[in-house]
């Protein structure tokens, strides 16, 4: 049977990151995928010039619409941009939490730079979403805004912030420290019973628009077909690797480029031409 994952997030036009890239993501990691959009934004791969919120009551609306008619075997939510609309999908969600995967990617700033997240939506999302939450994926400065700390600059620093956002609510939490300054780039997963860390090598691109979306997704997809949560982290990280690492056979923009979400299936169409 084939699962079905439920993106929460904002609209990318350049489709590298956002919606777009959650769907691609879940088509490679062979789910259907269905989206509830949160915000347009203006943006390609050098920056965000504008962003369009959708109506809180209009987010609730579409999340109906998904859980009274289909089955959802897990969420991933991305950009939610506001108090108002935290507040509605965290209400939205709430009766099917118990049973159900939910991955939180706490989207606060664009790879340009542009903020995703006003301030006032950090409290809601802290005291409503991340308890919830199967797992939350912050990066560095993302895990720093949510303990309002210092950014992490060691693995001993990640590994005590990892342990702060656990005591928050959620079941698991993976802090990704792909903004260390080192030729690795590990990341920790921690839950009430262990703590494990990936070791990955740091690939010299400047194509990792939408990373973040890609791994949180990929992690929901593999969680929709049932692996466990280490399991899914790692599947989720080979997958992503594999897609940065493939991701010069593209050419989309000047700025931060998209990965390549569907490396392992264009790969044969690729060779013959």
């Amino acid at each position: 049977m084939i699962r079905n994952v439920l993106s929460i997030a904002g609209s990318d036009p350049s489709g590298g990151a956002g919606i777009q890239a959650d769907l691609k993501t879940f088509s490679a990691r062979g789910t259907f995928g269905m989206a509830v959009l949160t915000a347009l934004t203006a943006q390609n791969t050098s920056g965000v010039t504008g962003v369009h919120l959708v109506p809180p009551a209009f987010v609730a609306e579409q999340i109906h619409a998904i859980f009274t008619d289909i089955r959802v075997d897990a969420v991933k939510i991305g950009m939610i941009a506001n108090a108002e609309i935290a507040e509605a999908v965290a209400d939205a969600l709430r009766p099917y939490h118990d049973n159900l995967p939910i991955v939180l990617d706490p989207v606060m700033v664009a790879k340009g730079g542009a903020s995703l997240l006003a301030p006032d939506a950090v409290e809601v999302l802290v005291d409503r979403l991340m308890p919830i939450s199967t797992l939350v994926t912050p990066n560095l400065p993302e895990a720093a805004a949510l303990l309002r700390d210092p950014v992490a600059t060691s693995r001993a620093n990640m590994a005590e912030q990892a342990e702060r956002l656990l005591r928050l609510g959620p079941k698991a939490v993976l802090v990704k420290g792909g903004h260390l300054e080192a030729a690795e780039s590990p990341d920790i997963l921690a839950n009430m019973n262990s703590r494990h860390w990936f070791d990955a090598v740091r690939v010299p691109t400047q194509n990792t628009h939408g990373t973040g979306c890609t791994l949180s997704s990929a992690i929901a997809a593999e969680l929709a077909k049932g692996a466990p949560l280490a399991e899914a982290v790692s599947t989720a990280k080979v997958y992503l690797a594999s897609a940065i690492a493939a991701a010069d056979r593209l050419s989309v923009g000047t700025g931060h480029g998209p990965v390549q979400h569907f490396h392992a299936l264009w790969a044969e169409h690729e060779q013959s031409n």
